[in-house]
């Protein structure tokens, strides 16, 4: 059979796992759903990721792609994977798609939302998927912090050493801050997004609703191209990739 390029929708919780990337003696999601991938098609099979999320870092809609000569129908591949792979991991769509589609190359835009439990009490329940902020955030200050962010700039003073992109300029096109009741959902779309982008920018928004940054500071930041300008990491558990954008096939 001639060899097909398959895509993939993947959901995980990323708890248990050391990050996407595949890694030597460590859990990884691609290492997973590699190993899930010889069982079903009794090949050696390479997954593209349409990024690398950190470990403990979750998604509900990461993109892949692999390439095999296995003849199981496409439709069935979901089934087959989800018979193998660990609980924490779900193929929930698949397609086949042109020889040429890339999950990271081809991508135009990503949307992630990162969860806070504002409260004074921890949740034993919640703890695997948000941060938990004791002290009171004003949304409405954030809200301002972050849409000065808003629209294409250089994003260094965002990113985290390491960063292998040829260009820290990115296109914010969604920030928006949403209280409900005792969560707070940070949803950021843009083109892309540079090494630790997300977490980097969340956590200078929870100084601005701490009252420890101002508002209108954000312009000042972004200005500076220093990491060292802007707010502390956010963990990774309340993060979560939501989405990823592809041109029509």
């Amino acid at each position: 059979m001639a060899e097909r390029n398959i895509r993939l929708v993947v959901q995980y919780d990323g708890t248990e796992y050391a990050g996407f990337q595949i890694q030597p003696n460590r859990p990884t999601i691609q290492g997973a759903l590699e190993e899930a991938l010889r069982k079903v098609s009794q090949e050696e099979v390479r997954v593209i990721g349409s990024g690398r999320t950190d470990a403990g870092v979750h998604a509900m809609g990461q993109v892949v792609n692999f390439r095999t000569k296995a003849s199981i129908p496409v439709e069935k591949v979901p089934i087959a994977l989800n018979s193998v792979l660990p609980k924490d991991i779900t193929v929930s769509a698949a397609d086949e798609v042109p020889p040429e589609f890339h999950a990271r190359y081809a991508a135009t835009g990503k949307v992630y939302r990162y969860r806070i439990l504002n409260r004074e009490v921890p949740s034993p329940f919640l703890c695997r998927y948000t941060w938990h902020v004791r002290s009171w955030l004003s949304t409405q200050r954030m809200r301002r912090a972050g849409k000065a962010l808003l629209g294409e700039h250089d994003f260094s003073s965002f990113c985290a050493a390491g960063d292998e992109a040829e260009t820290h300029v990115r296109e914010l096109r969604r920030c928006d801050i949403m209280r409900r009741g005792e969560t707070i959902d940070i949803t950021l779309e843009a083109n892309g997004f540079l090494y630790m982008m997300v977490r980097n920018i969340v956590g200078t928004l929870v100084e601005v609703g701490r009252g420890h940054l101002e508002p209108e500071g954000t312009t000042e930041i972004l200005a500076a191209r220093d990491r060292s300008q802007a707010g502390p990491t956010a963990p990774p558990q309340g993060l979560l990739l939501l989405r990823v954008d592809y041109p029509p096939l």
